[in-house]
């Protein structure tokens, strides 16, 4: 942990279960984050998901807040890190990531003159897994958080259509990287790619705005094996549907994998990928899998076409699916997707964008 410097700019991180991270995209954002020594950060976790409180990490002070970062606390844990990062911490700057507690805002704006950058994640209030009152909220939040930050983040550009069209606010494009996926053992990945069928890989939140009905549908049409990685467990939707599908011989359903490494070698493995995401920007599963230069079908919708830059498969329906499954998958689309990753999509440019924020 480096000594604080009196002239780097001195930034609260809002909005995250916390670091190290072991949750979702947001965490892994703040891990890389982190990574630098030109900034001295703060990032607030939630006390909740760390039995054991390091009070620093990588290069960053860490502060416990005793509510949990999701659901509806989420929104007074981020109101009440914001608060006491401005008047115990006396930051400079707040980096916001979601919406959830930018209701404070228009306080905050009165009483202090902080720097507040606030990435607005994805256009959370048109997902369906919220009911009509949270729709609400997250709309009039997302409002707020636009009109009261003094730089606005979209992670896709179809979000910053979205932002400039509805808010006639220009707002920053940054997205995430994904070339942490590439760290693990080469020789064990091939030992798996050497022992195992072929086989298409699937890997999200089982929510229906990810297609996940449709995909698996799709492929109890078909003979191509595929491994389906998902919190089955978490829901109706995903118990139902692990429970009908789970018959199919060439589906394999596994619950979620949080080794790493464990994961990336299914990755390695596999011969191409199916991301059914239907809504949030740009996916950090998705810019993931495209370092492993295989071959990958999306939904066909403008936050995917974007991430890829046009260069992957795109479904619009079951029987679409089907199709693109059944055909002969190019290797060279994959290699395209990977080399585009890495001119876009790593930890080290996305790290140097939020730092010229700063």
């Amino acid at each position: 942990m480096k000594k604080m410097n009196k002239h780097m700019s001195n930034t609260a991180i809002i909005g995250t279960v916390g670091v190290p991270a072991s949750y979702g995209g947001f965490e892994t954002l703040v891990e890389n984050l982190i990574e630098t020594e030109k900034v001295n950060y703060i990032v607030y976790c939630s006390s909740k998901n760390y039995p054991k409180k390091l009070s620093t990490y990588k290069n960053a002070k860490l502060v416990y807040i005793p509510l949990s970062a999701n659901g509806i606390s989420s929104v007074i844990y981020d109101a009440f890190s914001i608060l006491h990062a401005i008047v115990f911490r006396k930051v400079n700057t707040l980096l916001i990531l979601g919406v959830s507690g930018c209701f404070i805002l228009p306080i905050i704006k009165k009483i202090s003159s902080v720097k507040i950058i606030t990435n607005i994640d994805g256009v959370e209030w048109r997902r369906d897994k919220w009911g009509r009152f949270a729709k609400k909220f997250l709309k009039w939040s997302e409002k707020i958080a636009v009109k009261n930050s003094n730089i606005v983040i979209s992670d896709n550009k179809e979000i910053a259509n979205y932002v400039c069209s509805e808010y006639m606010v220009n707002s920053q494009v940054i997205a995430y990287g994904g070339d942490h996926s590439l760290v693990f053992e080469t020789k064990r990945c091939n030992d798996v790619e050497n022992s195992e069928s072929k086989y298409a890989l699937a890997l999200c939140r089982i929510e229906p705005e990810n297609n996940v009905h449709v995909i698996l549908e799709s492929f109890s049409k078909v003979t191509k094996k595929l491994k389906f990685i998902g919190n089955w467990g978490s829901s109706d939707y995903g118990r139902s549907l692990k429970k009908k599908y789970s018959k199919y011989n060439n589906i394999e359903i596994i619950d979620p994998i949080y080794d790493v490494e464990q994961l990336n070698i299914i990755r390695s493995g596999c011969e191409f990928y199916v991301h059914g995401h239907s809504a949030g920007g740009t996916n950090p599963s998705l810019v993931e899998m495209m370092f492993f230069a295989k071959p990958i079908i999306c939904f066909d919708c403008k936050y995917n076409r974007y991430t890829t830059f046009e260069q992957a498969c795109y479904f619009r329906d079951l029987k679409d699916l089907i199709i693109k499954i059944e055909s002969p998958k190019e290797r060279t689309q994959g290699v395209k997707l990977k080399s585009l990753a890495e001119k876009h999509y790593t930890w080290n440019r996305i790290r140097e964008q939020y730092e010229q924020l700063l």
